[in-house]
């Protein structure tokens, strides 16, 4: 496997505001490979926007190191020589690693074209060649027609087009979106998300995805990292996070991401959740991939004489995979209970009892 295009680790984060120490970021080690789609999720205050400031040294962290293609950025073992790389070796880095965010950042007093060249200012390229790159990029985001208008005369979504083509003018290796979706409405999100993606695709360009809203990283993450009060609670493929979670703020994201949230508060008030009887769980089954395929429900009754009630279901396509879930009563004798579960989760199938007792 090679080697991460960024690696996080043991990165602390400290402030101290009016003799106050912030624990911002908290030994947080990630690996960002390339071509990765990186989600990093959680709500305002977790520390997502300070953690991937420190990959471009934006913010110098307090402890741990900064690896990135490579190369050290930073070492806290070294003391207050912790950065290791000089200031103008830094800024060519810097050029590398573009980043677009949630109110654009656009000047208003230039056009599209102008907004997108102000990025190529300090480039080599010739006067000409800046004109053709610029042209090029307005291109990639299908702006062209847009050239020669302000940022007053676009909609949020253009804007966060221009801000995209702005920062991919220095052929970046990474890609930083910090809540680049969060002012936008939802069909613009994924708009915005679909030209991430294709970019991805189309460049193997590394995309950190720093969001509140686990349905973004849904939509194009292969990866995710959840953080909560500056500590990464899990991490792991989108795939493991989204049919495995573990941490219950990572259960509450899926659980809106996916839609399960509303159905789930109506269902727990039902009558038949809400007088569960002796020998019948509600619980959560959540399954992938060929699993999807077996006749569960059937095999349940047929093996171990237990009923599935279901009050839920719902399928979705994730990585290419098909991922489903299931709210479910199940009914039966103790020992039917405790074996068709342990049959369910030799499977691959995840079982969560939501309420009654655990078999």
């Amino acid at each position: 496997m090679s080697n991460p295009i960024i690696s996080l680790k043991n990165i602390d984060v400290t402030f101290t505001q009016k003799k106050k120490t912030i624990e911002a970021v908290k030994d947080v080690s990630i690996d960002v490979n390339k071509g990765d789609i990186y989600g990093i999720v959680g709500y305002s205050g977790a520390g997502k926007s300070t953690l991937v400031r420190v990959v471009n040294l934006l913010q110098v962290p307090t402890a741990g190191q900064v690896i990135v293609n490579g190369e050290t950025f930073y070492d806290g073992s070294k003391g207050k020589d912790g950065v290791q790389i000089k200031a103008n070796e830094l800024r060519n880095r810097r050029r590398k690693i573009g980043m677009i965010f949630q109110h654009f950042n656009l000047l208003n007093e230039r056009t599209v074209a102008e907004n997108v060249a102000f990025a190529l200012q300090h480039s080599p390229l010739k006067a000409n060649e800046k004109k053709a790159k610029v042209a090029e990029l307005l291109e990639l985001v299908e702006l062209s027609d847009r050239a020669e208008q302000f940022p007053s005369q676009l909609s949020g979504g253009q804007k966060q087009r221009v801000a995209i083509a702005r920062a991919l003018a220095n052929d970046p290796e990474i890609l930083i979106s910090d809540e680049a979706t969060s002012a936008l409405d939802p069909k613009t999100t994924n708009q915005i998300l679909s030209l991430l993606k294709k970019l991805n695709e189309k460049y193997h360009l590394t995309i950190l995805l720093i969001t509140h809203e686990m349905e973004a990283v849904k939509e194009i993450a292969n990866k995710v990292a959840v953080m909560q009060q500056g500590v990464v609670l899990e991490k792991g493929s989108t795939l493991d996070i989204f049919t495995k979670p573990q941490a219950a703020l990572t259960k509450e994201f899926i659980e809106t991401a996916t839609n399960q949230d509303k159905s789930l508060a109506t269902i727990e008030e039902s009558e038949a959740v809400a007088n569960l009887q002796a020998g019948q769980v509600f619980a959560r089954l959540t399954y992938s991939g060929n699993t999807t395929n077996e006749p569960l429900i059937t095999a349940l009754y047929q093996k171990y004489e237990v009923v599935a009630n279901i009050l839920y279901g719902n399928v979705e396509i994730l990585q290419g995979t098909e991922i489903g879930s299931l709210l479910v009563i199940l009914s039966g004798s103790q020992d039917g209970l405790t074996s068709a579960l342990k049959n369910l989760a030799d499977q691959g199938i995840h079982v969560e009892i939501l309420k009654g007792q655990q078999a």
